[in-house]
């Protein structure tokens, strides 16, 4: 049984769920046979920490005394905004000794200090992407994914995001069968995959200032399969197609168009992810009309067919894994 080492760096203002929330995926994947993950914790000086929400962390050593992890991870926290060059220094010279180095949420901004993180691929959360790509012109910067894998490297979104990049290491590591286990025993909706965008449908768009612009906005989530054409969203909002279509983008941030595309591709891929309704099913109650339309809008928005992304995302209806 191989045993990998999880070490995660702790400082004076880390955010708690960026360390808890991945510790308790690995934790929970030891719990199963055949898997072992040492899970330690380091701050510089091996004191204890206060977190951002007010918690106090008691690390198990300090940095220089740690052992060389397979997992090396970096949280992010009201702590990564200010400048930290110890932590950066060590950084530096150490984590590159690491077989897989992670950064949960603003994590990534300590990496890119310490120049790690150049031209790599990379993602941070929603709010500080501008900002990393802006001090770190050779990282290459995406802000929609919630998880990017970039050869050893793997970086977050914000906070929860780093959940899921650890059920997608799991997975890398001991199959996907385990990782959807975790999945459900730590209550988590879905076990997202990467390439999901860091907001959905509803919190990507504003809400609508007025009523009957919300109105239309719950009636699509709620009707993916009903004629969500303009016209007809544009009757039902009581407004001219045009007026209709120029407040929803002012109001919302987008086009209707492309919040009914976002909205049907959301709710197929729950229905591929939750049930076993055949294809054809699924896009017919997804607004698509046809399993080939669906299978156009999954291959331009995810590179992949609704039948492959059943396959590798769909949580099975049982498991004999217990943890």
């Amino acid at each position: 049984m191989t045993q990998r080492t999880v070490l995660a760096v702790l400082f004076d203002g880390v955010q708690s769920l960026d360390v808890t929330g991945p510790m308790e995926v690995f934790a929970g994947a030891s719990r199963a046979p055949g898997v072992a993950y040492d899970l330690r914790t380091a701050s510089l000086d091996g004191g204890p920490v206060r977190t951002s929400g007010g918690l106090t962390l008691v690390p198990d050593s300090s940095l220089a005394e740690a052992p060389v992890p397979h997992t090396l991870l970096v949280p992010g926290g009201h702590g990564t905004r200010e400048s930290q060059p110890e932590l950066t220094a060590w950084l530096r010279a150490r984590a590159g000794q690491a077989e897989r180095l992670v950064s949960v949420c603003t994590g990534a901004l300590l990496l890119a200090d310490a120049g790690l993180l150049d031209g790599h691929r990379v993602t941070t959360h929603w709010n500080y992407c501008e900002q990393l790509a802006r001090d770190h012109p050779a990282v290459h910067v995406d802000p929609d994914p919630i998880f990017v894998r970039d050869g050893h490297l793997a970086t977050s979104a914000g906070v929860t995001a780093g959940i899921d990049l650890a059920l997608a290491l799991v997975e890398e590591d001991h199959g996907r069968d385990l990782a959807l286990t975790i999945a459900r025993h730590l209550v988590v909706f879905l076990r997202r995959p990467g390439n999901q965008a860091q907001f959905s449908a509803q919190l990507s768009a504003q809400t609508a200032q007025r009523e009957p612009l919300r109105e239309v906005q719950h009636w699509i989530t709620q009707h993916p399969d009903a004629d969500l054409a303009v016209d007809a969203l544009a009757a039902r909002a009581r407004l001219s197609p045009r007026h209709f279509a120029r407040a929803f983008r002012e109001e919302t941030g987008t086009t209707p168009g492309r919040y009914v595309d976002r909205v049907r591709l959301e709710h197929a891929r729950r229905l591929l992810e939750d049930t076993s309704d055949s294809v054809e099913r699924i896009a017919g109650a997804s607004g698509y009309g046809t399993p080939e339309a669906m299978r156009r809008a999954f291959v331009k928005a995810l590179a992949t067919a609704p039948a492959e992304y059943r396959r590798r995302f769909r949580t099975p209806t049982s498991s004999t894994t217990t943890i």
